[in-house]
Parts: structure tokens; C-alpha cells; sequence
């Protein structure tokens, strides 16, 4: 059998010491790392929700808005474009129904939803 010297030892047992601490930081290192990974991992997600709600989501209920504002604001006379693109002028409005008239005794009846304001408002812009 062969004896170790004492400094063999002592040095055997600082290389045991070191492999200990260096395992200790590296698993530290390693959760501080997974730490910050799991913090940071909602921000993606948190991105696509915002991009989503401020490039599709907002302007859509914007123009849902503007819609409903514009059909509660129709009246006797109006020239209006329907989403087919009928043009008619307003002749009678009902609860359920919107009677337009196309030409001189020519009438059809629409849903108020069936009035675009968007194709209205490009229908106007074109004439004047």
C-alpha cells in the first residue's frame, strides 16, 4: 500500500473543496439563471396580447363604434350604400327594417345592420 504524503492530502482535500464550491456556484448560477428565465418568460406573451389588442382588436371595436353611432343617427331622406352596395335614399325607418327607395316608386326593405357607414362615407366622398 502506498502512504500519501500530507501535503498529497491537503491538496486532494482543497481540489475536493474546489470541486464542491465550484458545483455550488454552478447550480446557484445555474437556478439564478432559471429564475430569471421564468421572469422573463411572460413578456412575450405579454407583447403578442398587447400587439394583438392594439392592431386588430381596437380598431375593430372602433369601427364597431363609429357603426353603431352611424345606423342610430339615420334618418327620413339620408342617402345611404348598403354592405351590397345598393344605393337607396331612406324612405321609412321601422324597429326591424329600413325601407329604401332606389327610384321613383322602386322601394326595398333592409336590417338596419345592412347599412355600411364605411361604403357610405366612400359612396359620399366619391360624389362630391
Amino acid at each position: 500500500m502506498v502512504k500519501s504524503s500530507n501535503c498529497e492530502q491537503k491538496y486532494i482535500s482543497y481540489l475536493y473543496i474546489c470541486a464542491i464550491i465550484i458545483k455550488t456556484t454552478n447550480m446557484t448560477l445555474y437556478f439564478v439563471l432559471q429564475a430569471g428565465a421564468s421572469a422573463f418568460s411572460w413578456i412575450f406573451p405579454v407583447l403578442m396580447l398587447a400587439f394583438f389588442y392594439f392592431f386588430f382588436i381596437a380598431p375593430q371595436m372602433k369601427k364597431q363604434k363609429e357603426q353603431t353611432k352611424f345606423s342610430s343617427e339615420l334618418k327620413k331622406g339620408d342617402e345611404v350604400v348598403t354592405a351590397s352596395g345598393i344605393i337607396g335614399q331612406i324612405n321609412k325607418i321601422e324597429d326591424s327594417s329600413i325601407t329604401l327607395e332606389l327610384d321613383s316608386k322602386t322601394f326595398i326593405r333592409v336590417v338596419p345592420s345592412a347599412i355600411s357607414k364605411e361604403m357610405t362615407d366612400q359612396y359620399k366622398g366619391k360624389a362630391k
